[in-house]
Parts: structure tokens; sequence; C-alpha cells
């Protein structure tokens, strides 16, 4: 993912061309434009990339979509702030482990997000959030999330952190437990995106203008339908090992974020105890049924019973 954008950013940086950029990292032209399509680069590369840009350990993603290194530095520690915050906020009863960011993707799953939704990138950052965010009183701290919410970029990232509360509170609820289970293998099937995409399908239970995000209908259809797809599989392989579901899993697409809320909640408060998603009973009723099929025959040959008629108005309710 990353082979792209550190190529556009040191032609960028080093203001030199293609060619000049292959000669400086012993490449072929040839390997530059592989990258720029998205050729996976080597560890060692990256560190050559790194070093010739100068952006230390900072994504090329935040570096790139923030202008410079001194912007990705204060983007990167505005985005930390607020998911620590958000986290904090969570009624669900479940660690929202992507805020936590320990694999340290937080930024480059934002900034993706923030780009397919159409939104473009900050010309420069926010002069009022630039500031030492833990050494703020009371009223420092209200102006800032005052700030917070009326900066077009950081409001829409802080939206979508809460949503993402409530979305991987349903996940962790209902969905993790299938995704893990080594029986169903779901590693092997396309069902594994569910857990890699979460602040996406976050994303798409936002209000957000269209004028700020003009992709954002196409971005939610095509979220939305994916999740579609990935989660019915998912249901059919748990029906298929008869693995019963506590809830309906397309809940994760169709429901709020606040309803998604208050569907975990209600799991992790253990008041889900009794209930069973009814695909478990459809399944206990269609295996009897078939048993009936293949055992009632032979009790009436048994019987020789040979003149039944099938009386079809009892089967009706009502007259």
């Amino acid at each position: 993912m990353n082979s792209e954008h550190f190529v556009r950013l040191a032609l960028d940086i080093l203001k030199c061309s293609q060619k000049e950029l292959a000669g400086k990292l012993g490449v072929s032209s040839t390997q530059i434009s592989k990258w720029k399509k998205g050729e996976h680069m080597s560890d060692d590369m990256e560190k050559k990339f790194r070093k010739i840009t100068n952006i230390g350990e900072y994504s090329p993603l935040l570096v790139e979509w923030a202008g410079s290194v001194s912007n990705a530095e204060k983007w990167d520690r505005l985005m930390h702030f607020i998911a620590d915050r958000v986290h904090g906020r969570a009624e669900t009863g479940y660690v929202t482990t992507p805020l936590l960011d320990e694999e340290g993707f937080l930024c480059e799953e934002t900034i993706d997000t923030l780009e397919k939704m159409g939104l473009s990138a900050p010309k420069s950052f926010p002069v009022e959030l630039d500031i030492n965010y833990e050494n703020t009183d009371d009223e420092e701290t209200e102006d800032l999330w005052d700030s917070i919410s009326n900066n077009p970029h950081s409001s829409i990232i802080e939206k979508i952190y809460n949503s993402l509360n409530d979305v991987y509170g349903f996940y962790a609820a209902y969905v993790d437990e299938l995704i893990q289970d080594e029986g169903l293998d779901i590693y092997s099937t396309d069902a594994i995106n569910i857990m890699y995409s979460l602040m996406s399908l976050a994303a798409c239970k936002i209000e957000i203008d269209s004028a700020t995000a003009p992709n954002f209908r196409q971005f939610r259809y095509e979220v939305e339908k994916d999740y579609e797809n990935w989660l019915s599989q998912l249901k059919l392989l748990a029906f298929r090992a008869g693995i019963p579901l506590r809830a309906e899993l397309l809940q994760m697409v169709y429901d709020s974020a606040d309803d998604l809320s208050v569907a975990a909640e209600a799991e992790s408060l253990d008041l889900n105890k009794s209930r069973i998603h009814p695909d478990i009973y459809m399944n206990e009723i269609l295996t009897g049924m078939r048993i009936i099929h293949q055992v009632l025959p032979v009790i009436m040959e048994k019987l020789e019973i040979t003149d039944f008629e099938l009386d079809e108005s009892a089967l009706h309710i009502g007259r």
C-alpha cells in the first residue's frame, strides 16, 4: 500500500525526475513505475526511501496527505488525542481496540477512509489546534473541542471514531468469536475482511455533507454491499457448523451506530443469555422434517397403509 506513496512523496520532496530518483536508489525507471502502481516494496528499500525523504517513522501516506513532515507530526498527535478521548466515551462494554492503535495503523486507516469518501487533503494544519493537548484546563479543553468540531477534517475524524466505538462493540460482542473460530477457517475466505474494514463501515454511519465528501454515497454503497456479502458468507459457515448466532449479523450493516451500541451493551451485560438467533431453530426444524420424510414412508409401509389421502384443508389457519 505504501510503495506508491513513497514514490510520489520522494518525487515531490526531492524535486527530481523519475529517472533521477531511480539513480539515487540504484534501481531502474521501470521499477519506479511498478512501485507507483502499487507493487510491493522490500523493507530495505523502504528504509532507503525514508532516508532520502527524511520522514522518519511516519507513514508516507500521512506525510503526503498532511503536506510536510512537520504537519504529519501534528496530525498524528491530534488523531491519537481524539482517539484516546473518544475511546474513553465507549458505552458498549467492550474495548475499542483499533482506537488504541497497538499496531500503528490508525492514521493510515483514517486518511484512507477520508480519501475514499472524497474529502480533500488539508492545505495546512489548523493554528487553533496546534497546542499542547495534555496541559489544558477545563475552559481550554472546552475551547479545544469546539475547535475540533469546527474544523472539517478533525470533526469528521471525531465522528468516525465515535461511530467506530459502536461498530466495534457490536463486532466484539457477536462477530469476533466466529472470525476467530479455527473450525470455520475464516482466514481463507473473503469474510476475513470484516475485521479489517471496520473503520470504513463506521464512517458509513455518520452524517456528512455531500459538498464536504462528494464520494460519500458511492463509498457507503460499496462498503455496505461488501459487508452484506462478507456477513452472509460468515452466517452460512456458522449455520453449516451448527453454531448458534445470538444476533442477526447483518445488523452491522443496516442498524445505526447507536442501535449497535445498545445491542453490544446488552451482550456485555449478559442480557442475551437465553436468546438464540432464529437460524438455529430453523436448522432444527429442517433436520426434524428431513427425518420425518425418511421415516414416515417406512412406518406406513409396515402398517400397510396404502389408501391415505392428505386433507389439505386441515393445514390452513382459520376458515
